[in-house]
């Protein structure tokens, strides 16, 4: 009694999504605010797959999974990437636990048959531990298509029992840096929310617009159409309490920010940004090691997940991992020559960012201090291999 049907998204489906999420895995990048803004404003083409029970006689919606169809260019062809839209970080479908095992062969079956839909799908930052995904592995076998493992990875995460580092280096590092920061002024820690998120959020623009980021033209403010975009979402994901910004101020300045999404029982730190004049204190570690405790003494956070990778300065703070992986699909039978041609794409794509890094990493001399933070020439902050034994320095990005 599952019935499965593909539409754009709608602020229509946000009820069924906040039942769904009290029973489901969650994905905030995949609640109906934050998907409708970027289909609206033509950021993505966002297609929403829902899964319905009609056993009852009230229909309930048990599944949602959302992709955006995809071209790079006019004569490629397109494709599925279940990351709805950019600056999402977790790509595994919304999926009551009761009804994994039936929903993705739907879903997949769904896709297949759709004439408006693409068969492949790439899925970036694919939770691999979510009940969902061994299913998915065996759905796509089952059905005849072909999978291919782009990369693994681990992500930073914490939960009030395991995660979150109580002693050691770092904390010992912890506790100095906020002393000193409060030798400079009086120092408080604000969790903004509701009306207050908008005016917060550009507090987190132009301090990542003055960091690194801005100086590399990452920073959201250096693309108009991106920063147009993540205004909108987080506006819209805070009038359901679903986005909060919090600051960490000195005599009432803002020198660090801290982005955070919410759905269901879990949060996300989805963006970083703080004043380099306070870079020695580690201010973006002092923030989210402050909210974490915040957050889990709420009673309502079960879960914080960094939406960062694993060489993150996250990553020092948390000892929680949770593993990761970038997946190309064809949904089948056998495979197409989109496929294949993803295929190469893809694995192109991750060699030349493994050169960059490398470039990056290594085109300083080394600091003869050791494991000091050295400022890159092309901007961003590099962590130096230490001479010898272990620095236990906090390093932000």
């Amino acid at each position: 009694m599952i019935s499965v049907n593909f539409c754009s998204p709608t602020l229509d489906l946000k009820a069924a999504w906040d039942d769904l999420v009290r029973r489901a895995s969650a994905n905030v990048f995949m609640d109906p605010a934050a998907l409708t803004v970027a289909d609206r404003t033509g950021f993505a083409r966002v297609k929403v797959l829902l899964a319905w029970d009609d056993s009852t006689g009230l229909r309930k919606l048990v599944g949602v999974w959302a992709l955006q169809v995809r071209k790079i260019a006019p004569l490629w062809p397109a494709v599925l990437e279940a990351l709805p839209y950019n600056y999402a970080f977790l790509s595994s479908p919304v999926i009551d636990p009761m009804f994994v095992d039936t929903i993705i062969p739907a879903f997949l079956t769904a896709i297949r048959q759709s004439p408006l839909l693409p068969r492949v799908i790439k899925l970036t930052s694919l939770d691999a531990e979510a009940p969902s995904f061994a299913p998915l592995m065996t759905a796509v076998a089952e059905q005849g298509g072909v999978q291919l493992r782009l990369s693994e990875g681990m992500r930073p995460v914490a939960t009030p029992e395991f995660g979150v580092k109580r002693s050691g280096s770092t904390r010992k590092k912890l506790r100095q840096d906020w002393n000193r920061l409060a030798t400079t002024g009086a120092v408080d820690i604000i969790n903004s929310r509701g009306p207050e998120v908008p005016a917060a959020f550009e507090t987190f623009l132009t301090l990542e617009a003055a960091s690194w980021k801005g100086a590399r033209g990452t920073a959201l403010l250096c693309d108009a159409a991106d920063a147009a975009f993540v205004r909108q979402m987080v506006a819209a994901l805070a009038k359901s309490d679903n986005a909060s910004v919090a600051l960490l101020r000195v005599n009432g300045r803002a020198i660090a920010a801290q982005v955070l999404m919410y759905c269901g029982t879990a949060a996300y730190t989805w963006k970083t940004a703080f004043n380099p004049d306070y870079a020695k204190y580690s201010p973006g570690a002092l923030l989210i090691d402050r909210i974490t405790d915040e957050l889990f003494a709420s009673g309502g956070v079960v879960v914080i997940d960094s939406c960062s990778a694993e060489g993150s300065f996250m990553a020092q703070l948390w000892s929680g991992r949770r593993k990761m992986a970038d997946l190309l699909l064809d949904v089948g039978p056998g495979s197409s020559p989109t496929f294949w041609l993803e295929a190469a794409r893809q694995r192109g794509y991750l060699q030349l960012r493994k050169l960059r890094d490398r470039v990056r990493t290594w085109s300083m001399p080394v600091s003869p201090k050791k494991g000091r933070l050295d400022r890159s020439p092309i901007g961003g902050t590099v962590m130096r291999r230490p001479a010898l034994g272990k620095s236990n320095k906090i390093q932000q990005g």
